[in-house]
């Protein structure tokens, strides 16, 4: 694990990475920069790789399958699959390859290497550990081999929440970083931002949260939206017009709901749902539709924190501004 870590201090100081990882991520380089300087795990605890190697299941060996939505995310799959094999091979994204083949050569060694063309199908032994979306999963199960385990890291979401004794400003500022980095592309990016205390609060924090995100969009702008991102955001303003209040920046948008109304989840691309309750267990039912795909809640009080989360396990429960930014100790999908 230490030898991997410092492959990737390795790869994060290299300059000549980034301009490849503004062209296949869809990130601004300023993103870029920001994930590369603050959100990638370099310094783990002795706690927390402990508790990385004490979960991984012995393999003979381990295939792992990339996603192209958080290009840092790759550091913890490959970590998680060596602790579990000697032997690891890693097929990247073929749309976000860029990090992942860096990574793998600054650590040089024969044990862990770059496959692009893995078949699922011609893996006779040991695991395979997929991560994207719930088809993406569905696929390599499959096609994989009856004597092949498949653990799949599926697509999820963050929460974030605002409770009364949380101050305006420092809880906006915290989320607002929450949701700036990658885009929000990530499973433990916020999309829904709770806020007990009622409606007028409720609007409160949205229009300081709007306002905050433009700031942050003059210093770290936002990447390129893909065409099914742009068509998804169009959906969301267009319904939340229609049933709530808007809030849009240039490249941005908050909706104000209450529990009265259905679930919404809102896009990526800084996209965020502030929902007004009066209590936690409130926040807990209107998410009850959506709440498999929650992997992580952002709360500076973490007894409300587990409610929101209705007490399940595989939920990381992070403070606010700290969503992005969990301990490296296992896998971030618990579930």
């Amino acid at each position: 694990m230490r030898r991997l870590l410092a492959a990737a201090r390795l790869v994060a100081r290299d300059l000549a990475i980034v301009a490849p990882l503004v062209e296949s991520t869809g990130l601004s380089r300023e993103g870029v920069v920001l994930a590369l300087a603050r959100y990638l795990e370099l310094d783990p605890s002795d706690e927390d790789l402990a508790s990385l190697v004490t979960r991984a299941v012995p393999s003979s060996r381990v295939h792992v399958i990339l996603s192209a939505n958080v290009f840092t995310a790759a550091l913890r799959a490959l970590a998680v699959a060596w602790a579990s094999s000697e032997h690891v091979t890693v097929r990247p994204s073929r749309r976000d390859p860029v990090f992942t083949r860096a990574l793998v050569r600054a650590l040089d060694d024969d044990r862990l290497v770059v496959e692009e063309s893995m078949d699922v199908a011609d893996v006779e032994e040991g695991e395979i550990h997929v991560y994207g979306r719930d088809d993406t999963m569905d696929s390599v199960r499959r096609a994989a081999r009856p004597a092949v385990v498949v653990r799949g890291h599926g697509a999820g979401m963050g929460v974030a929440f605002v409770g009364r004794a949380d101050e305006r400003d420092g809880a906006v500022r915290a989320i607002a970083d929450d949701v700036v980095v990658f885009d929000q592309r990530g499973c433990l990016s916020p999309r829904v931002v709770i806020v007990e205390g009622g409606s007028p609060r409720a609007l409160d924090i949205a229009e300081s949260l709007s306002a905050r995100l433009s700031t942050l969009e003059r210093a770290v702008p936002r990447g390129t939206l893909s065409d099914d991102e742009r068509r998804a955001s169009g959906r969301y303003v267009e319904t939340m017009s229609f049933a709530g209040q808007v809030l849009r920046g240039s490249a941005h948008a908050v909706a104000v709901g209450d529990a009265a109304t259905p679930v919404v989840v809102p896009p990526t691309g800084r996209h965020v749902h502030v929902l007004a309750v009066r209590q936690p267990d409130e926040a807990r039912r209107w998410l009850a539709p959506v709440a498999r795909s929650i992997v992580a809640v952002g709360c500076n009080d973490e007894a409300s924190g587990r409610s929101v989360a209705g007490g399940a396990e595989h939920v990381r429960l992070s403070r606010l501004g700290w969503m992005q930014r969990p301990p490296l100790d296992g896998p971030v999908d618990l579930r």
